[in-house]
C-alpha cells in the first residue's frame, strides 16, 4: 500500500503567503520630465510654460498613472508641478511627483492600506519574494510593519527557503 506524499510546508493551515503582486494596480505608467519645458535646461519661464502646457497632447495620459519629475538640477517651483497636475488630472488616473518607483510605492501603499491584516492574526506568514511585477522596497517595508503587529511569525521568500524576519514571543 502506497502512502500519499504530502507537502508538510504547504499543508500547514497556519502558514499563509502574502503576495505583494496581488496588490499591484494594473494600468499604464508614464514618466514625464519637466526639463523638456526649461529654458537652457534650468530656467522655468511661467508664460512659456503655460503656453507649452496649453499645446501639450494630454490625451496620451488617458487612464494612465503619471509620475512627473525633473531630471536636471534645476530648481522647479512647486506651482509648476501643481499646474502640470491640474492639466494631467483631467485624463490620468493619478499624478504624483517623483520617479516611476515613487509612483509605484504610492499605488502599493494605497492598496495595502485596505488589507484586512486581521486575517493573519496568530499565523505564520511568508512575504513572497519573487515577483513578475515591479514591487518597490517600500511595499515590502509597509506590509512587514503591518504583519508584525498581528502575525505569530513573519518570513521572507518561499516556503522551501524562507528567511525569518520576526517571531512573536
Amino acid at each position: 500500500m502506497e502512502e500519499e506524499i504530502k507537502n508538510r510546508v504547504t499543508a500547514n493551515k497556519n502558514l499563509l503567503t502574502f503576495n505583494l503582486e496581488d496588490y499591484y494596480t494594473e494600468g499604464k505608467r508614464i514618466e514625464v520630465d519637466l526639463s523638456q519645458w526649461l529654458d537652457q535646461g534650468f530656467i522655468l519661464r511661467e508664460n512659456e510654460f503655460r503656453t507649452s502646457l496649453e499645446n501639450h497632447n494630454w490625451n496620451q495620459y488617458a487612464d494612465a498613472y503619471v509620475a512627473v519629475n525633473c531630471s536636471t538640477e534645476a530648481i522647479v517651483p512647486a506651482w509648476a508641478y501643481m499646474l502640470f497636475t491640474v492639466k494631467a488630472s483631467v485624463f490620468a488616473k493619478k499624478v504624483s511627483v517623483g520617479t516611476l518607483e515613487v509612483l509605484e510605492t504610492i499605488l502599493y501603499e494605497q492598496a495595502l492600506m485596505n488589507v484586512d491584516y486581521g486575517l493573519y492574526q496568530d499565523k505564520f506568514v511568508i512575504i513572497k519574494g519573487c515577483s513578475n511585477k515591479p514591487v518597490p522596497q517600500n511595499a515590502y517595508i509597509y506590509c512587514t510593519s503591518k504583519l508584525i503587529q498581528v502575525a505569530k511569525s513573519v518570513m521572507y521568500g518561499e516556503a522551501c527557503s524562507s528567511v525569518p524576519l520576526f517571531k512573536n514571543k
